[in-house]
């Protein structure tokens, strides 16, 4: 087949179809597929709908049933960052196939942009407050947060909290994930029968209850870690709607050729410019998202203990006036503070006498 040029809209498609897949944090979180957004500025504010939440009541059939609102159920998110990679090629580039060029362009401009998606949903990790694994495991050896056990313990803050037990993931970093693996709890999650298992950085499917992934994108504590720091990885155990992830189509730029695309709550737009100084074509690549919180109690944070101040040395004991030191003060032939029996300066003359 001959080559020809390859198109903003074939290269948005295709971009689309990568960062979806390379992305760990976007598909376990909460997106409102239902709203399809017109353009947007950077700045802007989003209605993203609310998961509903309803309260069963008691029929009362004097009263009646009881209608639940909800027309309120949207909760405000600003789309305040452009995941943005542009990169200039020749007319050669241009004329390859779309398989060479994803692999030799597009997919590599894709990592970088999902894993710019991947820490900024992360990063709502600050507005979690319950956590679990700082306090050494009652059974087993090693401390809570370098075994999947930890997750019991997640899951039953979550079951105090009422949150619904399908959805629930967790996400650790390298380091955790190569503590997890061989240990029981790893060695028989169950990975048949469903096609989540074959999602980038999955480790197991139904670990007490959690499909399981990881990232390198939790990052690594400090080698130092300062006061009140983190001494281990962070990593957190979650539901979907913990987490929100909202996207939307940007403007088009005038005297470009651009494509957007959208695809499950997640909008890309391509760019296409000649430039005649370098007789080279740029092509940009970019996506306009906002994340936000939902329900920090619906979250767990799994890690060790944070950094804290050294115990403070013990002070010399002071010897009492006269010189001496409370050992050499204590009588000969009494017991002394450790339970034995000092020998006095007449014990050897005791000593013959037996």
């Amino acid at each position: 087949m001959s080559n020809t040029f390859l198109t903003p809209d074939i290269l948005a498609r295709r971009s689309l179809a990568n960062l979806y897949e390379l992305t760990v944090m976007l598909p376990l979180v909460y997106r409102d597929v239902s709203s399809d957004f017109g353009p947007q500025k950077v700045g802007n504010t989003v209605n993203v709908k609310r998961p509903p939440r309803f309260e069963a009541t008691t029929f009362d059939r004097e009263r009646g049933i009881v209608i639940q609102d909800t027309t309120e159920s949207k909760i405000p998110v600003v789309l305040d960052t452009i995941a943005d990679v542009s990169v200039e090629v020749t007319t050669e580039e241009l004329t390859l196939d779309i398989e060479n060029f994803d692999e030799q362009i597009l997919r590599p401009a894709m990592e970088a942009i999902s894993q710019k998606v991947d820490r900024d949903i992360l990063s709502l990790r600050r507005e979690v407050t319950q956590h679990c694994g700082a306090e050494p495991m009652d059974t087993g050896s090693g401390l809570a947060w370098e075994n999947p056990e930890n997750l019991i313990e997640a899951g039953r803050l979550l079951d105090i909290n009422s949150v619904p037990a399908p959805g629930r993931r967790a996400v650790v970093g390298p380091t955790t994930k190569a503590r997890w693996l061989g240990k029981p709890l790893l060695l028989h999650a169950d990975k048949s029968n469903s096609t989540a298992a074959l999602r980038q950085g999955s480790i197991g499917q139904q670990i007490v209850g959690f499909d399981a992934f990881w990232t390198q994108n939790v990052g690594q504590p400090a080698p130092n870690p300062a006061l009140g720091d983190p001494t281990t990885e962070v990593g957190v155990a979650f539901h979907s709607t913990a987490f929100a992830f909202a996207s939307a189509p940007m403007e088009l730029p005038p005297g470009a050729e651009v494509f957007t695309v959208q695809y499950k709550g997640l909008s890309m737009r391509v760019a296409m410019d000649y430039d005649i100084r370098h007789k080279t074509t740029v092509i940009s690549v970019d996506t306009l998202y906002g994340v936000k919180c939902l329900d920090p109690d619906r979250a767990v944070l799994l890690k060790g203990p944070h950094a804290s101040a050294p115990a403070p040395a013990a002070e010399p004991a002071t010897p009492p006036e006269g010189g001496t030191t409370p050992d050499d003060s204590t009588p000969a032939g009494t017991a002394s503070a450790t339970g034995k029996r000092t020998a006095g300066k007449d014990a050897p003359k005791a000593q013959a006498a037996a």
